[in-house]
């Protein structure tokens, strides 16, 4: 027994050290770490344990007959996060370039079967060439396959796509398709067709990261969550968006609790807050101040910021929060704003953590180009992400709120749970300027002084339609709470919610607006 030992220990030993020490210093001299080295910096440390390590290609011709590495080039298995289970594959750029071919797909397909079946998050660390020319069609196979399997999981488990390394063609589909898309500054790249493609066809010219870098997918097409400047920052909140997550969509998120006293006061947001509704605002210090220890985690914090999400925690539960950002825009509600909190509240709802609202709308964004791009369509996916969430859900109106922003943005008339607002809040069909240009335009057309009658019937309607009691009157508001109470109402409504049970009616799903 003993030379069969010693043969699969050094075996064991070349394929822990990868290809050759060149292609490793090659990895290194692009800013890279290598898969390996990877996941140990995302999972806890001595707790990966590998399968498939000696895996290898059966292809022939074409270049392969002699080379088959072991892994062949995809490093798989699971450990933990945090003392929780998480499953793992990395590309190997150092074999093949990290391509896909046959063997490389099902070791990620066997991984992504146990990751579903065992409930547990999935992690893909992506550096990868793209299908691997000289297996043909069953390179092409092997995506459709973990395409499939994404989608299955979507919702059942939490999917993190870490982009470390190049996406192009068809294999950018899965990141695409998963929960979380995390990318690095110069490094990491995805695009459909690459920038050669781009200039035959269109003329254009563009680097491969002016077409599909980090900062582009991040701050303009939204395809990315979170971009870094380095790996081991961006796999450090890996492990945080892991920590605030529950392993599956049968379990509740993992609290831990705060030394933040659950009845805080919260008198800084008397000055954070204006109290005129025209005035601009930076809605992440509300934010700050409402949650434990003013931590929390923004996703797409480059992307549409004219609305806020985030992850925190109030009392040590995680919660979703959705908030316009008056900072931005004035918080207008637009296409993008809408498509970024339509996912967000979503994926919340997928995972039981439940959802604070915070609303100072103006109303959605008037314009040709927003019409025109579908701004019916599109804004009405957040209207529909919200009425099918069965989380407890919980609204604030801190200031205005405008019209059918006012409706979308978690209303009580669409099945939020508990509304509050404070008492500077303004919910009205519109401005009350706008609704008396409406309302009395011929009267004031025909006034003496249509400036003075115009004056005179705006604080008409402000004092009869948008008192800050007036929606608290007929019931659509449940509470006018005082600003420094803002935290204590929301973890005592949370806490009260905390058992909340609500089903949707049989079918076998939604159709919603695309």
């Amino acid at each position: 027994m003993q030379p069969q030992l010693d043969e699969l220990i050094k075996i064991k030993e070349s394929v822990e050290r990868g290809p050759s020490d060149r292609a490793t210093e090659i990895q290194h001299q692009k800013g890279k770490l290598t898969a390996r080295e990877r996941i140990g910096l995302l999972m806890d440390k001595g707790s990966f344990s590998e399968i498939e390590p000696l895996r290898r290609h059966r292809a022939s011709g074409f270049g392969l007959e002699d080379k088959r590495p072991y892994t062949d080039g995809v490093v798989t298995g699971w450990g933990t996060v945090h003392g929780r289970t998480v499953f793992v594959y990395a590309h190997d750029f150092r074999i093949f370039g990290g391509a896909l071919g046959e063997a490389h797909a099902q070791k990620i397909h066997k991984l992504m079967d146990l990751a579903e079946s065992s409930g547990a998050p999935l992690v893909s660390l992506n550096d990868g060439a793209g299908a691997r020319i000289q297996e043909g069609v069953t390179a092409l196979a092997g995506y459709g396959g973990i395409f499939r399997r994404n989608t299955r999981a979507s919702g059942v488990i939490p999917q993190i796509s870490v982009m470390l390394g190049p996406c192009a063609g068809g294999a950018a589909y899965s990141p695409a398709l998963t929960d979380f898309v995390f990318m690095v500054r110069d490094t990491s790249q995805m695009f459909i067709t690459g920038p050669d493609v781009v200039k035959a066809v269109t003329g254009e010219e563009i680097t491969q990261n002016g077409l599909g870098g980090a900062d582009v997918h991040a701050g303009t097409s939204g395809v990315a969550h979170f971009a870094y400047d380095g790996e081991e920052a961006c796999l450090e909140d890996v492990r945080y968006l892991l920590s605030l997550l529950p392993s599956n969509s049968r379990e509740l998120p993992p609290t831990d609790r705060s030394d933040d006293p659950a009845d805080r006061p919260n008198d800084a947001l008397l000055d954070i807050v204006p109290a005129d509704p025209g005035q601009s605002y930076d809605v992440h210090a509300v934010i700050e101040e409402i949650v434990d220890d003013g931590e929390f985690f923004e996703v797409h914090p480059q992307w549409a910021t004219n609305l806020v999400c985030a992850l925190s925690r109030l009392d040590g539960q995680v919660v979703g929060i959705v908030a316009n950002n008056p900072g931005a825009m004035a918080g207008v509600l637009d296409i993008e704003a809408s498509e970024k909190g339509a996912r967000f509240v979503q994926w919340c709802d997928a995972f039981n953590i439940p959802l604070v609202t915070l609303v100072d709308v103006p109303g959605f964004l008037p314009g040709v180009d927003q019409e025109h791009h579908g701004i019916i369509r599109r804004g009405a996916k957040l209207l529909y992400a919200y009425c099918n969430a069965t989380v407890p859900r919980i609204s604030l109106v801190l200031r205005k709120a405008y019209g059918g922003a006012y409706i979308v943005m978690d209303s009580r008339s669409i099945g939020a749970d508990l509304s509050y607002a404070w008492p500077a809040n303004e919910i009205a069909v519109m401005g009350a300027e706008g609704a008396a240009n409406v309302i009395f335009r011929r009267e004031i057309a025909a006034a003496d002084d249509p400036d003075a009658l115009r004056r005179t019937k705006i604080d008409a309607y402000k004092s009869q339609l948008m008192h800050p009691y007036y929606a608290a009157e007929r019931g659509l508001v449940d509470d006018v709470i005082d600003p420094r109470e803002t935290r204590r109402v929301l973890i005592r409504s949370l806490a009260m919610l905390a058992a909340k049970h609500a089903d949707l009616p049989a079918r076998k799903h939604g159709n919603p607006p695309q």
